[in-house]
């Protein structure tokens, strides 16, 4: 024995943190690709401009059900678990994350479609750039129509140097092409 520790992941690194659960409701047809992100980035959304692959999911198995809905017809839906690992997210739902990025409460009420309708760049677009640039993966923010409920913004994942974010499938249930709807 030489005396020296063991190189084990014990006491060289430090553990894996615990991942966050996630839940993701999105349009069935789209089952093959339930870490995408093309939908937010055709059409924009309150987190991100046109352009900027967005997942959006919620912290709550509910909020993401009435996130997805919208508070309109309910559409039929797939719901996935997810997992994060290691994000590096603003949380906005925290007064003093709030108030340190020179924000209020008033960005969670952001008007970014009437914004957008009018030529003007959505608060919340503005904040997503500043944010990406100081290494922001995402945001977490208060649901809208979940009171209560909190949701997640995730702007990067799965490439170098961004968070891990998995799919919880152990069955292997979730197709892997589209041609599972023909």
């Amino acid at each position: 024995m030489s005396g020296f520790p063991s190189a084990s992941r014990s006491n060289l690194e430090p553990p894996p943190a615990a991942p966050m659960p996630l839940w993701r409701a999105f349009v069935p047809r789209w089952a093959h690709l339930p870490l995408s992100g093309e939908g937010a980035a055709r059409f924009g959304g309150r987190w991100n401009p046109v352009g900027v692959p967005t997942i959006y999911a919620a912290r709550e198995l509910s909020t993401a059900w009435a996130e997805y809905n919208q508070g309109f017809v309910q559409h039929p839906a797939l719901i996935v678990r997810l997992e994060l690992y290691d994000a590096r997210l603003a949380d906005l739902t925290d007064a003093n994350v709030l108030a340190a990025l020179g924000l209020s409460d008033s960005i969670h009420r952001c008007e970014w479609r009437d914004d957008l309708d009018e030529g003007v760049t959505p608060q919340t677009h503005k904040l997503q750039a500043d944010l990406s640039a100081r290494e922001f993966h995402g945001v977490i923010y208060p649901s809208f129509m979940s009171p209560g409920g909190t949701c997640v913004a995730l702007w990067r994942w799965n490439d170098a140097g961004a968070p891990r974010l998995e799919v919880i499938d152990p069955e292997g249930r979730l197709p892997k092409s589209p041609a599972s709807w023909l």
